[in-house]
């Protein structure tokens, strides 16, 4: 069997991908302000599952200051798709759109304000893709609503699930039929924390 690479997380921190100016600033103010963002390399997790799905419909639960927004904003550009994302802070929803409107992505990005799950129900169309960081305690809530608005052969990505709040998701994804699952216990470079798990979950 082959060695393992010595030192493999400061290893594998050097490959983290760089991101633009505006991402950067984003960076820098999630520091500051110790707003929990998923950094550079689930963001680019994100933009390639997105892409490689050829998503065109694609919601996210939890705009914040439209970080992880840009990343799937940006794979919708490949499909000539749309983003909704919901947020239920109107202060942060009006950063995100701001923020949505300097990287040239306010076009593909519909910012709705409200409650998660009170938004979901009213939803009627189907998704492509579903990207989750809501309060991780309110997962389990949103589950059978992924489940009704994410197309079979869709695709789920839940975020912080290493976290003990998604503990009864964790468990609930895996038991039900109607989903195949995996939870990878990671280590993600500049993502809040460096430690966590990440749920990818296919819609069958």
């Amino acid at each position: 069997m082959s060695e393992m690479i010595p030192n493999p997380e400061e290893y594998f921190r050097q490959f983290v991908p760089s991101g633009d100016s505006l991402l950067s600033e984003l960076e820098a103010e999630a520091r500051e302000e110790q707003i929990p963002i998923i950094g550079p390399l689930v963001g680019e997790l994100l933009y390639i599952l997105a892409a490689a799905t050829k998503a065109r419909r694609i919601l996210e639960l939890g705009t914040a200051t439209g970080y992880s927004g840009i990343y799937l904003a940006k794979a919708c550009e490949i499909s000539d798709g749309k983003l909704v994302t919901l947020e239920k802070s109107p202060g942060l929803a009006k950063r995100a759109q701001v923020n949505f409107e300097k990287a040239g992505l306010a076009h593909r990005a519909d910012i709705r304000i409200g409650d998660a799950l009170d938004e979901m129900k009213m939803m009627k169309d189907s998704f492509d893709f579903i990207f989750l960081d809501i309060d991780k305690e309110y997962y389990l809530g949103v589950l059978g609503e992924c489940q009704r608005l994410l197309r079979k052969g869709g695709l789920l990505v839940a975020d912080n699930v290493g976290f003990k709040d998604a503990d009864a998701f964790n468990r609930a994804i895996s038991e039900r039929r109607e989903w195949r699952s995996v939870k990878l216990l990671s280590f993600l470079p500049f993502h809040s924390p460096e430690k966590d798990g990440l749920c990818l979950a296919l819609r069958v």
